[in-house]
């Protein structure tokens, strides 16, 4: 059980199995989670500490396919220094110099050699960290040594000419690994990875950002990643100071949320200290959480 709740959650879904790991904890200041709404509204929904900062999740999905098995997104990492830690306020240290993304996955039946296929939505830090490790020799390997690692290729190219509003986000270190070691599979568009898997590309955040659809036996389900960041996002204009093009945005959210409202999706809530996933529903205002989700 960690500060933010047990550390997974599993329920069938369809004919498989999937575990949202909790791969740790996050601080980020409140004003710039929600953009332009102002304290007085979002201070009703979430308490700031005394720094202005807002609990928030790092959760990632592992997925018991039957070809695969397939992670989304991998937290912070442990590659960061204390000051870095301070900052962001991440707290994601599991037990024996374990991450608590490793201990989730332990935690839910698997080890790290048996993760095939990692799909990052994007390559900020608290999302694609946990792709690679330090280890005690200070070489920075790739975490899952079996695993393609997927990707929009415009992410990486976004990624690796950063400009001084990108440049904090996006370290070389958390994917440079990757592709030294072939491991890096670049796509374009939105393929369908495996059977049942495939990509929704919601732009806003930035440019190339993605999410992911599931779908099995009747059921669909979608890792909003940072379109939707946490529940307390799903009021359209309710957007990140954090995204790059926030117009975009808001037309990624109007789409995705109206597709998940219409035909009952579960979405699943990655930076949610809480809420771990549930259904969307419309109160003739905005887009919210069902009751009983």
């Amino acid at each position: 059980m960690s500060a933010l709740g047990p550390l997974v959650h599993t329920r069938a879904f369809g004919t498989w199995r999937v575990h949202a790991i909790q791969a740790g904890g996050q601080k980020l200041d409140g004003g710039a989670m929600f953009g332009v709404v102002p304290k007085p509204l979002w201070s009703r929904r979430i308490t700031a500490d005394e720094r202005n900062r807002i609990q928030l999740g790092m959760r990632c999905l592992l997925i018991e396919h039957p070809n695969e098995l397939v992670l989304i997104d991998t937290g912070a990492g442990n590659k960061e220094n204390e000051k870095f830690h301070d900052i962001y306020g991440l707290e994601n240290a599991g037990g024996a110099g374990r991450t608590m993304l490793e201990d989730g996955i332990r935690q839910a039946g698997f080890a790290l050699d048996d993760v095939t296929m990692v799909v990052n939505t994007h390559l900020h830090f608290d999302h694609c960290g946990g792709n690679t490790y330090v280890d005690e020799e200070g070489v920075v390997r790739p975490s899952f040594p079996k695993a393609r690692y997927i990707l929009q290729r415009g992410e990486l190219e976004f990624a690796s000419i950063p400009n001084e509003r990108t440049s904090a986000s996006y370290f070389p270190r958390n994917w440079a690994p990757i592709q030294a070691a072939g491991r890096l599979e670049l796509i374009e568009g939105e393929p369908m990875i495996v059977p049942g898997i495939r990509i929704a590309r919601t732009p806003g955040h930035v440019p190339h950002h993605q999410s992911i659809i599931l779908e099995s036996a009747g059921e669909t389900a979608i890792y909003l990643g940072d379109v939707v960041p946490t529940s307390h996002h799903l009021a359209l204009p309710w957007i990140m100071g954090y995204d790059v093009e926030p117009l975009i945005t808001l037309e990624s959210k109007r789409r995705l949320l109206t597709h998940a409202r219409d035909e009952q999706w579960l979405v699943v809530f990655e930076h949610d200290a809480d809420a771990v996933w549930g259904r969307v529903a419309h109160d003739g205002k905005a887009f919210t959480l069902g009751a009983g989700s």
